[in-house]
């Protein structure tokens, strides 16, 4: 049939169509993005693969994870069994009395925070992740923010932990990741949904936003300090994606529906996959009808090669305009 194909196409004089390329965005908002499982669900239930990953904080997670060749299937099966193991999870992290002490200040940053992150990676992470960005079977994009820079960071190469590590240092519950020579911190800080990244590397974008607003008490008006502490992270984060979207927009923009959980909700689980399956159904519908649009026919006759001058790069250039933005916010 591949013969037949080619032959065709030599003898016609045309090009053969080919499926537009699909870059997916995953963004970081702790626990919510769990939600993140469902969406990469749905691109295998569609028989979807994205061509460009970008990831930041849970986003990178998952997202190092899916461009490894790990299902949304296993994903969604690995994290289960992970918090279902809550107990001896929160001993892994919290106790470790059968390590010996040097190990213990190796897991808790003592003098930064509560949790080395490349530690909390190493419980986490299924076994079968790829240990560089070279060896991931879709490439990969994750996003850090350099500290003392106060800029993002953008890994494609290289160690993939440490970056995914860096990528998720939240403040406060994380200590700073020192890699390359830099002092590394959440991604989220600098581009908590990092579409623009794919732009110019993909004919259709696709962005899952899992970012949170706070959500009010009827039992008590003011928030505890410890809410008001994250909850203003996330509130920081979440001006910075509506601040993007007036400058750029992604050609599928969902919004996870998981707004109303909080940061650390990580036991909340099923909840909150459940809560995420109408954005998962919205994905594949709204999916499979750019894919519908976009996808590109056969073209008439090769195209005239374009003179350059030396040196000279052309800039990728959109066979077919983007469809009107899909837009499916809380």
């Amino acid at each position: 049939m591949a013969g037949k194909i080619a032959e065709n196409s030599a003898s016609d004089g045309k090009l053969p169509a080919r499926k537009p390329t699909i870059g997916l965005a995953l963004g970081g908002g702790g626990a919510r993005g769990l939600a993140h499982i469902a969406m990469l669900e749905a691109f295998d239930e569609l028989g979807l693969k994205p061509s460009i990953i970008a990831g930041t904080s849970i986003g990178a997670v998952y997202g190092a994870a899916y461009a490894s060749g790990i299902s949304g299937r296993e994903l969604r099966e690995h994290t289960r069994y992970i918090l279902s193991q809550r107990l001896g999870l929160i001993r892994d992290l919290f106790m470790r009395r059968a390590q010996p002490f040097s190990q213990l200040l190796n897991l808790f940053g003592a003098r930064n925070a509560v949790l080395d992150p490349l530690a909390v990676l190493d419980l986490i992470l299924p076994a079968t992740i790829k240990s560089t960005f070279e060896e991931c079977e879709i490439p990969l994009k994750i996003v850090a923010s350099d500290f003392y820079d106060q800029e993002q960071k953008v890994f494609t190469a290289g160690l993939l932990r440490p970056a995914v590590a860096a990528s998720m240092a939240l403040p406060v519950i994380f200590q700073p990741v020192i890699f390359e020579g830099r002092a590394l911190i959440d991604g989220g800080l600098t581009n908590p949904l990092p579409f623009d990244l794919l732009l110019p590397d993909a004919d259709i974008v696709v962005a899952i936003d899992v970012s949170g607003a706070p959500v009010p008490d009827p039992k008590r008006v003011a928030p505890t300090a410890f809410s008001a502490l994250f909850s203003s992270a996330f509130l920081f984060e979440r001006t910075i994606v509506r601040e993007k979207l007036k400058a750029r927009q992604p050609d599928i923009l969902i919004s996870a529906g998981t707004s109303q959980y909080q940061v650390l909700d990580f036991l909340k689980y099923d909840e909150i996959l459940a809560a995420a399956e109408p954005a998962k159904a919205k994905l594949k519908q709204q999916l499979s009808r750019v894919l519908s649009v976009e996808t590109l026919h056969v073209l008439e006759g090769p195209q005239p090669e374009t003179p350059t001058l030396p040196g000279h790069k052309p800039k990728k250039r959109r066979l077919l305009p983007r469809p009107r933005k899909t837009r499916d916010r809380d």
